[in-house]
């Protein structure tokens, strides 16, 4: 008995749209679940971030900006006096 592509092609699209059918009611009896594991804990309230000075943040900026704006200078192939650093922030 022949296969014809028609069929094969046919069945792995009706597969696929009923696996992901059947996915989508998963997620959303998880979610359903997930929110009624919540409305029986007290929320606690979120403390403020800490923000510390700017002046602090940065030691020697000058220096590092330079060294930053010298390095991607480099790695663009163009001259450090065409890079213009608009900010500048420490991240983590």
């Amino acid at each position: 008995m022949e296969v014809s592509n028609l069929f094969v092609c046919l069945m792995g699209m009706g597969v696929t749209f009923i696996g992901l059918i059947a996915l989508i009611f998963m997620i959303m009896i998880m979610g359903a679940i997930c929110r009624k594991g919540e409305n029986g804990q007290a929320k606690q309230p979120e403390a403020p971030a800490v923000i510390p000075p700017a002046a602090d943040a940065i030691p020697n900026r000058g220096e590092l900006i330079a060294a930053v704006s010298a390095a991607l200078a480099e790695e663009l192939g163009t001259d450090v006096a065409a890079i213009r650093i608009l900010s500048f922030k420490k991240v983590g």
